[in-house]
């Protein structure tokens, strides 16, 4: 009689047989080696760089090196100008992708709950989403004036067209077999949306997320290379105007881990709603 092993400390899940036990450890030591690779390939990365810095082999006044970034964050830091410069992107950011992901999924419900509209509506959709945005820069700064409105105007308008498209995209490829059979027993067409339509679209709103998290940061320094006083984007601007290269490049480092933080924060919030929905 093969043996029972408990798989998860979850006291509500049966215990499963040795062979699933091995199967789940598997698993887990593939995604452990897989961590590891990442955080390797990113030291290994690191470490090149400075020693090609040290031996002369690349020249640290263009391209910098991980002391010299370093160095510039800490001086940065200790200026007092660190956080401000942090807080004032990531503000921005924050409110573009929640403003522009909260009215691009509306828009997608809308679209999905009038086929019709949707129809009349996607050429200028496809327009809008090949248009590059920073062309409507000065338009927005004469609506909106040279401030952090125009910054959050313009991360909204990249993140907003991305979140539209990719969410009703995932509405669109629900069966239709199950909205007939919803339909079929008598719900309406708002009874469909969240008992069949939403909860199978959560994996593609939850990818509209994570789209829409690196849009936000691009409308964001874009938004602050036209008009900003203050932000990483503004950093970017001046230390490439001044030469100041270990400037940029320390800018773009803290832009690479907020970016990720960001993207991971959404990324726990999708395993965290999968789950619930699991349950049920």
């Amino acid at each position: 009689m093969k043996s029972s092993i408990k798989c998860s400390n979850d006291k509500r899940m049966p215990p499963c047989s040795e062979e699933h036990a091995l199967y789940l450890k598997k698993l887990r030591r593939k995604k452990h080696f897989v961590h590891f690779m990442q955080f390797a390939i990113l030291i290994v990365f690191i470490a090149v760089w400075e020693l090609l810095g040290r031996l002369g082999v690349i020249k640290t006044f263009i391209f910098s090196s991980p002391s010299r970034v370093a160095a510039t964050v800490a001086r940065l830091y200790s200026n007092g100008e660190l956080f401000m410069h942090i807080g004032i992107t990531t503000l921005e950011t924050v409110a573009g992708f929640l403003i522009g992901t909260l009215i691009g999924t509306l828009i997608a419900v809308l679209l999905w709950w009038s086929p019709t509209l949707s129809r009349i509506l996607d050429p200028y959709m496809v327009v809008l989403n090949a248009l590059p945005k920073i062309a409507l820069g000065p338009i927005i700064i004469v609506w909106v004036g040279a401030g952090m409105k125009a910054i959050i105007l313009m991360a909204l308008l990249i993140s907003t067209i991305v979140t539209i498209m990719t969410v009703l995209s995932g509405f669109n490829e629900i069966s239709g077999e199950n909205q007939l059979l919803m339909r079929t027993l008598g719900a309406n067409k708002l009874q469909t949306f969240f008992k069949v339509v939403l909860p199978a679209s959560v994996p593609t709103v939850m990818s509209a997320l994570k789209l829409s998290v690196g849009m936000s940061w691009v409308g964001v320094i874009v938004g602050e290379y036209l008009v900003s006083k203050a932000g990483l984007g503004y950093l970017i601007v001046y230390g490439g105007q001044v030469f100041k290269l270990d400037l940029v490049m320390a800018a773009i480092a803290i832009l690479c881990v907020l970016a990720a933080l960001m993207y991971y924060a959404v990324a726990i919030l999708e395993r965290i709603i999968s789950k619930r929905i699991g349950r049920f």
